[in-house]
């Protein structure tokens, strides 16, 4: 959806509200198509003094697997979206405003930028994720698993040296 800004930056104080759905189905994220649900926004674009601005909420279903230990988790995402747009900018290396020369907007372009760069680079099923053990591959979880680990080589000199106290 493209949105035009022009009457937003030719009226100081001028409103537009945003209450809008988009369809994120078919976008992957890992080989995973996650958005269960069609990404919400809900806010306004506001004119003051000739910065048009928008303070907005994107909120969607977010299901994938946790990366510890893959159990499927499904989960309310909720991202704020806020910007600053300009027309002109007397400095290009302004990172703080969204330069729209022709006062057209692509919005979805905006929010889909905005829910992937806020989408945690680690998806976990809960903070303390124990994973699944990395012999037998149980989910530790649920419970502990019985698997020796193995030694490494490198210690195995130190490991007799416990044993011939043990006698």
């Amino acid at each position: 959806m493209v949105i035009n800004l022009e009457n937003l930056f030719n009226n100081d104080g001028e409103i537009l509200e945003v209450n809008t759905e988009l369809d994120f189905s078919e976008n992957e994220v890992s080989g995973v198509k996650p958005f269960v649900s069609p990404v919400k926004v809900k806010g306004n674009f506001v004119n003051n003094t000739g910065i048009v601005s928008i303070k907005a909420v994107a909120e969607f279903m977010y299901s994938a697997p946790c990366d510890r230990c893959a159990t499927q988790v499904e989960r309310k995402m909720t991202v704020p979206i806020e910007h600053f747009f300009a027309v002109s900018l007397n400095n290009d290396n302004n990172d703080d405003y969204i330069l729209v020369e022709d006062m057209r907007l692509d919005f979805d372009e905006l929010i889909y930028s905005d829910v992937y760069l806020s989408l945690p680079t680690k998806f976990l099923c809960k903070e303390d994720c124990k994973g699944l053990c990395s012999i037998c591959g149980k989910n530790l979880n649920i419970a502990p698993c019985d698997c020796k680990k193995p030694m490494d080589s490198r210690w195995a000199v130190l490991s007799q040296l416990l044993e011939d106290d043990d006698e």
